[in-house]
């Protein structure tokens, strides 16, 4: 069986919105980014390596974008459906760069192997560490918790800036067994990590029908059961309130999210925001303000913010 891969030569500030509208809108079967700055920051490394970019073949001007898909899909709507999104990701300001469209076969096998030549552990803190179902991982400290990931599932595995400043966040607020929500899990890997830092009880929400398979997976791979996945938009239909609501989501969504924060936080409770582009920070904190929210810690990876939230009447209760 072959797999039909749409390679898109575009901006890393649209990466996020490329992978969302491929999973959930989509439904590829994965993604896959290059990035030229993963090539240039490889020699900033405090170990030997050494690139040479004028040596490396098909170097991405700034981002390569792949998504792959069953052999049989139409290929010529799918173009017309990425070319639209472009355009509309274009309207809202973010760079798209050269957004040249192009298409390759390749067997399927070659995708089931690719997962594992290019996934390995995460040490991601004193008390997390990240790692592939397949690798054999011996922690420094015997407390430090292990969350088994399927990169193969491609919603999330801990590598991305975005995941690990929310993670950052969690380790910040998730000071005694509390309730969390993780609103758009995608592979639950924040619902996972809030579980092992001690939350007393998780509910993980996402709109994807694949999304909820993926988390699912990693929830069993984890053996966990204080974990409860729905499938929803951000918080409709979502009853109760939580301690700590995390959200690693566009800006965009975030937007939306933010009017129904205050019906599902406890007293005291506090928010964690992460998938913010730099350039969208202010738009993010001016809603937050309009809402009763105010921001008390601001984290930054890169261009990516990560925020940590209160209501601004917040006690420090909790």
């Amino acid at each position: 069986m072959k797999l039909l891969i749409i390679k898109i030569e575009t901006s890393h500030e649209v990466e996020d919105a490329l992978n969302i509208f491929s999973n959930d809108v989509l439904h590829c079967l994965g993604t896959e980014t290059r990035k030229r700055s993963d090539f240039e920051h490889a020699g900033w490394k405090s170990d030997s390596t050494m690139i040479k970019l004028d040596e490396i073949n098909d170097l991405p001007e700034d981002l390569q974008f792949l998504a792959y898909f069953d052999s049989d899909q139409d290929k010529e709507k799918l173009i017309e459906e990425y070319k639209q999104k472009l355009s509309e990701l274009k309207s809202y300001g973010l760079k798209i760069g050269k957004a040249e469209i192009s298409t390759s076969y390749i067997k399927d096998e070659d995708w089931n192997t690719v997962w594992q030549k290019f996934y390995h552990p995460i040490d991601f803190s004193r008390h997390l560490a990240i790692v592939p179902e397949w690798e054999e991982y011996q922690p420094a400290f015997k407390d430090q918790k292990l969350i088994k990931l399927d990169p193969g599932l491609a919603f999330g595995t801990g590598s991305h800036e975005t995941t690990q400043l929310a993670l950052i966040g969690l380790e910040q607020t998730l000071i005694r067994p509390i309730k969390v929500c993780d609103v758009g899990t995608g592979s639950g890997i924040l619902a996972i990590a809030s579980s092992f830092l001690g939350a007393s009880s998780v509910l993980a929400t996402d709109i994807s029908d694949e999304a909820i398979t993926a988390a699912n997976e990693n929830i069993s791979l984890n053996d966990l059961t204080n974990i409860k996945l729905k499938k929803t938009s951000l918080l409709d239909n979502v009853q109760g309130k939580y301690d700590i609501i995390v959200a690693n989501i566009l800006a965009e969504i975030l937007l939306d999210l933010i009017p129904q924060l205050n019906k599902h936080l406890y007293e005291g409770g506090q928010v964690i925001f992460s998938g913010i582009d730099c350039s969208q920070a202010a738009k993010i904190k001016k809603a937050l303000s309009e809402n009763g929210f105010q921001v008390v810690l601001s984290m930054q990876s890169g261009r990516w913010i990560g925020l940590i939230i209160e209501r601004k009447d917040n006690k420090n209760e909790l």
